[in-house]
């Protein structure tokens, strides 16, 4: 079992199944990110589209194949934005923290290859000029402050999106 799945078994045995228990988890003045690997290849037949603001201009899905959910609670992936057109491509490389809203983008593509982020930070989602990133959050990556317990669950919910009570 990894360390992430034992700290949510554990946060729920002690009745902290609610947000503000499993959150603190991954949180704490302890924490520490694990490594970023190399950005993924990701395939555009693969891609999960997912609800973006409708003022936006380009339309995104993620591929399910690089999601990857960590033992330090972080979720990486890979987001494709495609003009309506589908001439156009960008893909973000990126890492979010459910139990602080941040995002952190690690690379990215407009088709010819990933170029690095010189510096990557964490950055809460609310300041970022990347809508597209707490659509995702919210629609299928988090709930309640950690990661959904599963890729599949991830992807069940941005394909089925159903009301839920946090």
């Amino acid at each position: 079992m990894s360390r992430a799945s034992r700290a949510l078994l554990l946060a729920c045995l002690l009745g902290g199944a609610g947000g503000g228990a499993i959150g603190q988890i991954f949180q704490g003045p302890d924490w520490k990110e694990s490594d970023a690997p190399p950005p993924p290849a990701y395939d555009l037949r693969r891609l999960v589209p997912f609800e973006v603001p409708a003022y936006m201009t380009l339309k995104f899905g993620v591929d399910p194949a690089t999601i990857v959910i960590t033992d330090d609670g972080l979720v990486r992936y890979v987001a494709v934005g495609t003009s309506k057109s589908g001439n156009a491509v960008n893909a973000f490389y990126e890492g979010v923290r459910c139990a602080t809203g941040e995002v952190k983008s690690y690379a990215r593509s407009s088709g010819s290859g990933w170029e690095l982020v010189a510096n990557p930070e964490w950055k809460p989602m609310a300041l970022v000029n990347s809508n597209y990133t707490h659509a995702l959050a919210v629609q299928g990556l988090c709930r309640s402050g950690a990661p959904r317990a599963s890729v599949g669950e991830m992807i069940r919910r941005l394909k089925n999106p159903v009301q839920e009570l946090e």
